[in-house]
């Protein structure tokens, strides 16, 4: 397999379905964040150690295959032929009682934090931020045509657990979080 094609060397590529659109469209826009989550991603599993944080690893795993159904869900328009949606709908709620538990390895959150600390949590708040890119370039396309609405939810629950993963590899590090000094309490109960 010949990794160039050259069929986008006219700034057009190819959807699910063969339609070909332009590669500042805003569904290749969405599913091209996606990517970028994935890799994202990708590096901070690079800064984990590989005995202590096994688990984190593993979930960072399973994120970044179902990133690619995600990825695969927004390139295809609604109606390609012969496409199935690949995003369970129960995507999101799976990832729910991974941010329950880690979410208990870190310190109480009452103000806004600094993201940074050791470097596998750097690079975990900053997947954090590429896939809520991902999610708004969702949304815009959302604006404009259907989706498969469980690939959204998915991306607004993944930036939830790398944010809760952040903190929890900054504990098991022994990196206290640094508080934003001009928050007041956000974060109750």
């Amino acid at each position: 397999m010949r990794i160039y094609t050259r069929g986008g060397d006219e700034g057009k590529t190819a959807l699910i379905g063969g339609e070909r659109r332009s590669k500042d469209d805003v569904r290749v826009e969405a599913y091209g964040s996606v990517d970028e989550a994935g890799a994202a991603i990708g590096v901070a599993m690079s800064y984990l150690d590989e005995k202590r944080d096994a688990d984190i690893h593993e979930i960072l795993q399973g994120t970044v295959q179902r990133l690619w159904d995600v990825g695969a869900d927004l390139a295809a328009p609604n109606g390609a032929k012969g496409y199935s949606f690949r995003t369970p709908d129960d995507a999101a709620s799976s990832l729910e009682p991974y941010i329950d538990k880690y979410q208990e390895e870190s310190a109480r959150l009452t103000k806004f934090i600094l993201r940074g600390g050791s470097k596998a949590s750097s690079a975990l708040h900053l997947a954090c931020t590429v896939v809520r890119r991902a999610e708004r370039r969702t949304v815009a396309l959302m604006k404009v045509e259907p989706i498969h609405m469980p690939a959204l939810r998915y991306l607004n629950r993944l930036s939830d657990l790398l944010f809760v993963l952040a903190r929890a590899q900054n504990a098991r590090e022994d990196v206290p979080d640094v508080p934003y000094t001009n928050s007041t309490d956000v974060f109750r109960g």
